[in-house]
Parts: structure tokens; sequence; C-alpha cells
């Protein structure tokens, strides 16, 4: 049987995550600085550079998939698929064979990565869930006991509040996302610490109660993003993370589209 390599590319607002598939095992991923004008050309380099790293050669690359929230960076990855490894790509969007019902109003409105992250955890759970994805945006999305995405919410990202109290209070400083000593902060620094991780915490735990009193059923919470781990110790409803969900949904969408 012949090896299937897949690169599956998830462009975020704020970050693109790579991932190489030989076959059913994730070899390498990467996370890297989103860039929409950044071009085919750029993109081979770059990849070259990080499967560098990891020993890998682009010439083992036999297959692509990409998922975008940013539409302008779409061009330059096709480019980077057509030009320099010159395999297929498939592109997340209407017409794809997703597997999954959508039940939203207008399903075009749905991010691709909302649906990549249903579609992943309801593979993963089997079972009625909430995903929520700590990206740009924190999203809570929702997955029925029989597969359809349902809907979900959408509020402001940590980051982007934490960058927003920087912008915006004159004399607030900028500070990193980490948990502090103790919620009632004695400096600065530490009381917006506890302000963003406790209260984010709490956000998250308030709309999965509403979420489960509103659909009448349990549904299994797992969390995905790069601050995942950080907020899920601090929660009770998060029951579960993983960092690479979006890229397990990739290789699922590329499997059921293989044909």
């Amino acid at each position: 049987m012949a090896t299937t390599c897949l690169l599956a590319i998830d462009v975020g607002n704020t970050n693109t995550v790579l991932g190489v598939y030989r076959n059913d095992e994730l070899v390498a991923h990467w996370r890297v600085r989103t860039d929409e004008r950044r071009t085919g050309d750029e993109y081979a380099v770059l990849l070259h550079q990080l499967m560098a790293l990891d020993g890998l050669d682009t010439r083992v690359i036999t297959h692509g998939i990409i998922s975008s929230v940013v539409p302008p960076a779409v061009f330059g990855l096709e480019r980077l698929f057509q030009s320099h490894l010159e395999v297929s790509v498939l592109v997340v969007g209407p017409g794809i064979k997703t597997g999954m019902p959508i039940l939203y109003e207008d399903p075009r409105e749905v991010g691709a990565d909302r649906i990549v992250n249903a579609i992943a955890a309801f593979d993963l759970l089997g079972t009625g869930c909430v995903v929520v994805d700590f990206g740009t945006a924190t999203t809570w999305d929702v997955v029925t006991p029989r597969g359809e995405y349902l809907g979900g919410v959408i509020a402001p990202g940590l980051q982007v509040s934490a960058e927003a109290l920087y912008q915006h209070a004159s004399k607030l400083p900028r500070v990193e996302v980490a948990r502090p000593a103790r919620v009632v902060g004695r400096n600065t620094v530490a009381s917006m610490q506890a302000g963003l991780l406790f209260g984010y915490a709490g956000m998250v735990d308030a709309v999965v109660e509403r979420i489960r009193a509103e659909v009448g059923w349990e549904a299994s919470c797992i969390a995905t993003g790069g601050l995942a781990a950080l907020i899920a110790s601090e929660s009770r409803t998060i029951e579960r993370t993983d960092d690479m969900l979006t890229l397990r949904g990739l290789k699922l969408l590329f499997e059921r589209n293989r044909s």
C-alpha cells in the first residue's frame, strides 16, 4: 500500500497551524504567525525550513488540505501546493463532504475551523458535545448526539481582551496570560492576570452550563487552542483538551473527500 503524506493547514486570524500526517500518524506539526500577504514562494521557503527541522523533506508530501478564516491567505497556499509541491489540495468550504449536517440558519456563515473542530470532536467522543476553542475569538460549538452541528457562541478571545486593556486603559501594562498566585491580586499585573484567567474560566463554565440547560442533554466538553490547558485547569466544565483537534478534523475531512 502506497504511503499517503498529507499536509494539513489551518489558517486562523492570529496563527496558522501546519501538520504532516504519514498515513494515520501525525509526524510533525508547527504553529506560525498568520500573514495574509505571504506568497506561495514564501510559504515554500518556510515549509522547507520547518520540515527540515524535523528531518523531513517537502518531496514526501502527496496531498494537501486547507481550512482558513482568512480568505486572502488561501491564494498563497494554493500556489504553494500547485507550483512547489505539485500535489492536489482540498480547500474546506461550500460543497465539501463533511458528513455532518449543519443546522445554522446560513451554513456559509460558519467558520471553516469551527466545522472542522466539531467533526473531530464528534469522531473522538462519539456523543453530543461542546467544543471550546481559545483563539483570536473564544468559540463554543455545539454538536448534537446525532452528529449535527447545532450552532454556537462567540466571544472576544483572551489575548484580544488582554490587549484591549493595554490599548484602552492608559495606566495598565501589557501582561502575560498566566496563573497568578491568588485571586485577589496585590499588584496591577497579578490583578489583571486574575481577571483574565479566572474571569475567562468562569465565563466558559457559565456558557457551557447554559448550553447544557438549553439543549436538554448532557454535552461533553472538550477544549482546544493554545490556552486550552491553562483555562481547563481552572474550569469545572472542560473535561478534556486536545491541541491537535483541528488537524485531526482536517485529516478526517481529507479521508471523507479523498475519492
